[in-house]
């Protein structure tokens, strides 16, 4: 039975006997042959060659290393090493295999003298279990089998899924505080003060939202936008923000916790990846010379100019999709449809935002083949130094993508573009976009709303379908090519063939297959925290998403791809500093959305300085009354550049705008001002107080527990005692 047991498959078509690729092939496999290993061929359409390590391999690994699946053993009792780890091993030699021609297999593989590499999928009690109790949509209520999911994919799969699910788990409290404080919006602020006197405002003469043909209108024309505003910008959300900024910090911190807890129990808290990876090297050839760190400033400084070039390159995307939203709303508002006409607005900024998502799902190619191609130049050592160096890379691109243009509608969106008369116009014709009059929060909730929406249904959808389709086809040319070869030859067919057959048939995995994964939930996690104060219910949306992407995951790795190749961690690695790096954006993107996007600050300053409470000390009356006429600007028609034709003039000779500029001049007020020095005041008081908390959240959370401890201290003593 052990006999059968193949640790790796190599699969290559079949060439011409003396062709260049089949001499390649042979000096490969004879490589592999000096080395001990044990080589077996089947003749299928393609040729197969299952490759088994030969046991001495393995022996000196554990001697080397000592490692925990042997300690205090006397060397001659050889315990079984894991199935993961022989992949491991195996795979690092076949990766490091040098032919007589200096060619490695992934030369090879691109020459295409050998097309594919694999360990098998085997048919074990463990992965029955998993196909059972993890793989299925029915469990997905159901706590995950991580020890099992270690025994079956490595360290560095069970890390991820642990790490996932920890993550869905606290996003649950998440969930239910975002989802609090909408439904308090929708339920309170609808009869809020100022939504009410925007409601009543039926002579209050607005100035034209574009050049030409455009009418006057009133205020009360606006009546439900104003609503939703409000039930979006309140002081529930201003709460949330501060909320969330300490639920990132809390999640990380218990996640190392968690993280010290899954990893004391694999023995591997101290583990040493230089180390393990000497070792495989010396394993490999004993003459080998390790490669000495480098680093070179002009390589670095010219990398570092060259990812400046993307982002530049990445925000002019995003100034593509501002102009877009400009040009579009001009021509909807001379549309011949009413509803265009009237909606132009909005019809701009969700037509921007499935744009938006359009340009991400092409971006996100672009930027791994920059991130590559960066890669290359940079000549890192290691693999993991090369997956540190990537995952920075593509993450800083994969930020920007997603994010300028909320960026943009955040914090520009409206504070830009001049006031009536004097615009400020993109090659002098079309006139920026504007906020509405009650606030430019909606349009980021909107944005926000569809990206996410989109992202997680189509992205998912597209995740599952493509490889679960291609399965399917695959299964579909099988069966007949199998009856017909039996019945030419009537001789027993080689058990191995079914299953390396099948396991060829499944979706190809390589190195970026888990890291697409945390990318995925990574940038999810941005969505999540940073801009939460508009889309209280980002985290809900996180929330479901994540229970159906746990086991969508699970049912790609069983059932749909071939099996990775297992790799060993104590730690999500680098992505750790990255989600730090986000709890700190989310912060200051939090503390922003409130501070500049949001009319929190106005309001607060009108309530306190200008409002008749204070002047007329009335005390029966609602604080904010009056807020609406107060932040309106007067604009005398007369005024107006001498190209624009506004529709029908009103009877007045005025028409009113959203900021706070003089009649005469339109110089600014000092309400202006005052309300300027306050948001400042603000985002500096939010952003200390908040650091001071993830701070103190950080200290009184140890990142590992006392039990952890306490255990090494115990497994320490008492392997001490028995040396003795």
């Amino acid at each position: 039975q052990d006999e059968e047991k193949w640790d790796f498959v190599l699969v290559s078509d079949i060439h011409e006997v003396g062709s260049v690729k089949e001499t390649k092939r042979k000096k490969f496999l004879d490589e592999l042959s000096k080395k001990g290993f044990t080589i077996k061929k089947i003749e299928d359409k393609k040729l197969f060659y299952g490759v088994r390590a030969p046991k001495q391999i393995f022996r000196k690994y554990q001697w080397l290393l000592r490692n925990p699946d042997s300690r205090l053993q006397n060397p001659d009792a050889h315990h079984e090493i894991p199935v993961t780890t022989r992949m491991r091993i195996v795979n690092f030699i076949l990766q490091n295999t040098v032919t007589s021609d200096l060619e490695k297999l992934h030369h090879l593989m691109k020459k295409k003298v050998f097309e594919a590499a694999f360990p098998l999928h085997e048919k074990e009690e463990v992965r029955e279990f998993l196909k059972e109790r993890w793989a299925r949509w029915r469990d997905i209520f159901c706590h995950q089998p991580i020890e099992k999911i270690r025994c079956y994919f490595g360290e560095k799969v069970a890390l991820y899924f642990a790490w996932l699910g920890w993550y869905t788990y606290l996003l649950g409290i998440a969930a239910v505080a975002g989802l609090v404080v909408f439904v308090a919006g929708i339920t309170v602020f609808n009869s809020s003060q100022v939504s009410k006197e925007i409601c009543e405002a039926s002579n209050t003469i607005m100035c034209p939202l574009c050049d030409q043909k455009c009418p006057f209108w009133l205020l009360s024309d606006t009546c439900t936008y104003a609503k939703v505003t409000h039930m979006i910008d309140n002081e529930g959300t201003v709460l949330f923000a501060m909320f969330m900024a300490i639920w990132a910090t809390v999640f990380l911190e218990l996640w190392k916790r968690q993280r010290a807890t899954v990893v004391t129990d694999w023995d591997l808290y101290r583990w040493d990846e230089e180390e393990e990876e000497l070792a495989m090297e010396l394993i490999n050839n004993l003459q080998h010379e390790p490669r000495q760190y480098q680093h070179s400033y002009f390589r670095s400084t010219i990398i570092l100019l060259l990812v400046l070039v993307m982002i530049i390159v990445l925000i002019g995307i995003a100034h593509a999709l501002v102009i877009y939203r400009v040009i579009a709303t001009a021509l909807f508002t001379q549309s011949d449809s009413e509803f265009l006409r009237e909606q132009a607005n909005t019809m701009a900024v969700m037509t921007g935002a499935v744009l938006h998502y359009i340009t991400i799902v092409i971006m996100t190619k672009v930027n791994r083949r920059v991130a590559l191609f960066l890669c290359e130049l940079e000549k890192p050592r290691t693999f993991s130094q090369h997956e540190n160096n990537f995952t920075v890379k593509i993450f800083t691109f994969q930020f920007f993508t997603n994010f300028s243009s909320l960026i943009y509608i955040a914090f520009f969106l409206g504070r830009i573009n001049g006031h009536p008369g004097n615009y400020v116009r993109i090659a002098g014709k079309w006139r920026l976009e504007e906020c509405h009059p009650s606030g430019c929060i909606t349009d980021l909730f909107i944005q926000m709303a569809i990206i996410m929406i989109l992202k997680q249904t189509i992205s998912n959808v597209m995740e599952y379908l493509v490889p679960w389709v291609a399965h399917k086809l695959r299964k579909r040319q099988r069966p007949k090519k199998r009856s017909m070869m039996l019945g030419e030859e009537e001789e027993a067919e080689d058990p191995c063939k079914r299953q390396w057959l099948s396991n060829y048939q499944l979706g190809e995995v390589n190195f970026f297959s888990l890291f697409d994964e945390f990318l995925e939930m990574v940038i999810q996690y941005s969505f999540t925290t940073i801009f939460v104060a508009a889309f209280p219910l980002a985290p809900l949306l996180a929330f479901f998403n994540n229970l159906f992407e746990i086991r969508l995951d699970a049912i790609k790795m069983m059932r749909l791809r071939r099996r990775i190749v297992p790799r060993k961690a104590n730690d999500i690695g680098i992505w750790l500093q990255v989600l730090e790096a986000i709890g700190i954006l989310a912060v200051i993107g939090n503390g922003l959305v409130i501070a500049i996007t949001s009319d929190f600050i106005p309001m607060q300053v009108y309530k306190y300085t200008y409002s008749p409470c204070m002047t007329e000390n009335s005390t029966g009356m609602d604080c904010s009354t009056g807020y609406i006429n107060h932040s309106l600007s007067v604009f005398r028609i007369q005024d107006f550049e001498p190209y624009t034709q506004p529709g029908l003039a009103p009877t007045g000779l005025c028409c009113r705008y959203r900021d706070y500029r003089n009649a005469d001049d339109y110089s600014y007020t000092v309400q202006f001002w005052h309300i300027f020095a306050a948001r400042l005041a603000f985002l500096i008081l939010f952003e200390h107080v908040a650091l001071c908390v993830k701070l103190i959240a950080a200290w009184y959370v140890p990142d590992v527990p006392k039990s952890v401890k306490n255990r090494f201290r115990e497994r320490k003593h008492s392997n001490l005692r028995k040396e003795l």
